[in-house]
């Protein structure tokens, strides 16, 4: 599974290429990915801190980039101000680059007119743009805070040319009933699937397939046959009490053809 999470990681778009929103996409290396091996990846962390963990290991596993740093934290007195993901370096370029990991899954409503705002976890309190004010205001800044004076002294690292940029990887899901969503500029290659309310999933129309809902880590990887698959009606059971904890699941649905699907139903 570790080998699999790793390639889905790998396989995922980012959500923008170059620059879009005043940042820079961190462009991730070319590996051969098919003969890559990775170390154990505890899965008792949360999903974030595994995807940093396989970030980790992937660069390492490329001769382009050397870690200098990571979750390099930032503390004024007692007060802890925040942390920085990884310092790297183009070993191509002597470069020092700061980079923030994000790894996301967000579905798009389409009726909200603005399209930053338009991306949101699919438990609807994961915005987007708050992430991405996140990013401008706070994470990018605190590589100049004076508390960190000092560990990029000892890190040998100076300020001057220090490339900020996120690596921003990106599943999104559009409405099942509607293909036709425009998301420029951001990456139409993160689609991955759809997204409906649970009125709509309990409907004649998705009665003939089969289910498996995945665990979070099984997010991140491409739909596999080799999984116990549900009928609908076992499915809508436990999808109803997900929706009474207001906890939104990813689904693979497998269709008459063999065919499987993402599909997050939403709560809300």
């Amino acid at each position: 599974m570790d080998k699999r999470l790793c390639i889905g990681f790998y396989n995922t778009f980012p959500l923008w290429v170059k620059e879009q929103f005043g940042v820079s996409q961190f462009e991730f290396p070319q590996i051969a990915i098919a003969q890559f091996e990775p170390k154990p990846i505890n899965k008792a962390l949360r999903l974030g801190h595994q995807m940093e963990e396989v970030f980790e290991q992937l660069l390492m596993a490329s001769e382009k980039w050397k870690i200098i740093a990571k979750n390099l934290l930032i503390d004024e007195g007692k007060t802890r101000l925040g942390e920085l993901d990884f310092i790297l370096q183009n070993t191509n370029t002597g470069k020092v680059h700061h980079v923030e990991l994000a790894y996301k899954f967000y579905i798009i409503d389409p009726e909200i007119s603005e399209p930053v705002h338009r991306l949101m976890g699919p438990n609807k309190w994961d915005m987007f743009f708050t992430k991405l004010d996140k990013l401008k205001e706070k994470q990018f800044p605190l590589l100049y805070h004076t508390a960190l004076k000092n560990k990029l002294g000892e890190l040998q690292i100076k300020l001057d040319g220090i490339n900020q940029e996120a690596c921003f990887k990106t599943q999104l899901f559009i409405p099942y009933s509607n293909s036709n969503v425009s998301i420029r500029p951001l990456n139409n290659k993160c689609i991955q699937g759809n997204w409906i309310r649970f009125n709509d999933f309990n409907s004649e129309l998705f009665k003939r397939f089969e289910y498996y809902i995945p665990f979070k880590r099984e997010w991140v990887i491409a739909p596999s046959m080799n999984r116990k698959y549900t009928s609908h009606y076992m499915t809508l059971l436990e999808v109803n009490v997900r929706m009474l904890k207001e906890n939104s699941p990813m689904l693979w649905l497998k269709k008459i053809d063999g065919t499987i699907e993402k599909l997050f139903v939403v709560w809300w």
